[in-house]
């Protein structure tokens, strides 16, 4: 019997039986699900996530009060009546997993009890939108402990009037903004305090549960999927658009995933060496041509839990020399981040780790000249890798907490770009994405520049401004003994040119040199566009 009605809820809650979203019986325990063969996210994340804070705020000595939160706001675009589709504010989706807008939310920091506050809809809402759900199926699908309408808040607090409330304020060190403090009519008549809820959800947010384990693999073997059916599809004549078309294709048909972590960065030759391409002005718009490298950084979120993963490789699936020797400096450097890091590890050591290898490598491929050392403290590096070797990932990209109060961001060029100040722990999920490009407004300032151009080999240089550059993203999870892989796409040369020649990955006599953990199932897309 027990068994019938575990079956019975699935099918209830099959797409094919859902309403605008909602399904005809909500399933207990609830689960987030799109369907198929897509993962099943049970809601019991978020009640984890939810006590993990609460416990951070009362080791702070903070044992009573009510934490107040508020969701993000449905948008129009510009003064027009164009609704974006809506993407809940990542703190808010973290503690509750509420997937509508305009909502708010609390949590008793004595009992850890919760309240969603959901808004109170016209009648006509259900005309043009789609159900009118009750507070008590809002409450069975999130499994929170009260709903009410978010015009009850003020009343809701006034009646249970508590010693503090605590609200979300603090500055993003990735983005420089502060998040918006929830608020409502009175609450000046109110102790308020908007550091410790911002600290606490910062600090929890940096290791992640099993369950968000779970969701991130999943993200990641989808969206490594997606990379593999673009490599696989890549030719001379196509559009950067295109690549990035077929992989918001594969992660949205296989995956349920209609979002990307992040805007698709396609670039082929010189548009390589551009770190954030791919944007309104640049908007993947070359045509690939034969000889030239490709560099694909992409993901997918599912459930607001993302990926980030970059591959470097030739249009014509065949390395030359040159591409060879900076796609395997590149690599190089990978592998010793991938073996050094750990628990304990500076992530700054990391990245200076990372420098000294790809310069080492393009010092003996006599692109530079002199020492490593030399080159190190003459700030060469950070002309082939101005930026960070990788950064916190989780519902945000750049997820928060990687400069946790008192971490000073570093001066010298390259380490100031680092997204993440502090020590390596369990349960932390980082890229690791060192990179080498030839960026001809750096490289030109440096040959003229007294200190740096006597180590650097001029002709040979410019020659390769229309290489672009490499870049190798993967992101791992940092275990007990050392790092895991939730990335699974071909890295070595012999893996790329496998691959795009037709055979399927993983090969069965691969030089890879890591375990992959989280293997992935190549299906089928439509034949890519010809030339």
């Amino acid at each position: 019997r027990r068994l019938w009605l575990i079956l019975w809820f699935v099918a209830m809650s099959e797409p094919e039986n859902r309403f605008a979203g909602w399904p005809s019986t909500i399933s207990t325990p609830s689960t987030y699900w799109q369907g198929g063969d897509t993962a099943q996210v049970p809601r019991s994340l978020h009640s984890e996530n939810r006590d993990s804070v609460v416990r951070r705020i009362r080791s702070k000595g903070h044992s009573v009060g009510l934490a107040l939160l508020k969701g993000g706001d449905g948008r129009m675009r510009d003064d027009t009546d164009h609704e974006e589709i809506f993407r809940q504010e990542s703190n808010f989706h973290y503690l509750f997993g509420v997937a509508e807008p305009d909502c708010s939310a609390a949590i008793n920091i004595a009992t850890g009890e919760s309240v969603l506050f959901v808004p109170r809809l016209p009648a006509e809402y259900a005309v043009w939108m789609g159900k009118i759900a009750s507070c008590d199926e809002y409450k069975q699908l999130y499994e929170v402990d009260e709903v009410h309408f978010v015009d009850e808040i003020s009343d809701f607090v006034k009646k249970l009037n508590p010693e503090v409330v605590y609200v979300y304020y603090g500055l993003n060190s990735d983005s420089k903004k502060y998040g918006v403090p929830a608020t409502f009519d009175g609450i000046e008549d109110f102790t308020v305090e908007n550091t410790c809820l911002h600290e606490a959800l910062f600090e929890c947010r940096t290791v992640k549960s099993p369950k968000e384990l779970e969701v991130m693999k999943y993200s990641n073997r989808i969206s490594s999927e997606a990379h593999i059916a673009v490599m696989q599809q890549v030719h001379a004549g196509m559009l950067e658009y295109q690549m990035e078309s077929l992989f918001r294709h594969y992660c949205y048909f296989h995956g349920g995933m209609r979002e990307t972590s992040y805007t698709c960065i396609c670039g082929s030759g010189p548009n390589g060496a551009v770190l954030h391409y791919g944007h309104a002005g640049a908007p993947n718009n070359r045509r690939l041509t034969a000889g030239s490298m490709v560099l694909n950084d992409m993901g997918s979120e599912y459930y607001c839990y993302g990926s980030d993963i970059t591959c470097s490789f030739p249009v014509d699936g065949v390395f030359t020399d040159a591409q060879r020797g900076i796609y395997e400096a590149v690599l190089e450097a990978t592998y010793a981040v991938m073996r050094a890091a750990k628990p304990g590890v500076s992530w700054a050591s990391m990245h200076e780790l990372a420098e000294r290898t790809v310069v080492d490598k393009l010092l003996a491929l006599g692109y530079l000249k002199g020492s490593v050392d030399a080159l190190v403290e003459a700030q060469v590096p950070a002309l082939f890798m101005p930026h960070g070797l990788g950064h916190l990932l989780g519902i945000d990209t750049h997820d928060p907490g990687g400069y946790p109060e008192g971490a000073q961001r570093a001066t010298r060029p390259g380490l100031r770009s680092l997204r993440m100040q502090r020590d390596l722990v369990e349960g932390m999920v980082l890229t690791i994405e060192p990179g080498c490009y030839f960026i001809p407004s750096l490289l030109e300032a440096a040959l003229a520049d007294p200190a740096q151009a006597p180590l650097l080999d001029a002709p040979r240089l410019r020659a390769m401004y229309s290489f672009g550059g490499v870049r190798i993203e993967d992101d791992v999870v940092v275990t007990a003994g050392g790092v895991e892989l939730l990335t699974t796409v071909p890295r070595t040369v012999k893996e790329i040119e496998a691959v795009m020649s037709g055979l399927d990955f993983p090969l069965p006599d691969s030089d890879y040199p890591f375990p992959r953990p989280n293997p992935v199932r190549l299906r089928a897309l439509p034949a890519g566009p010809q030339a």
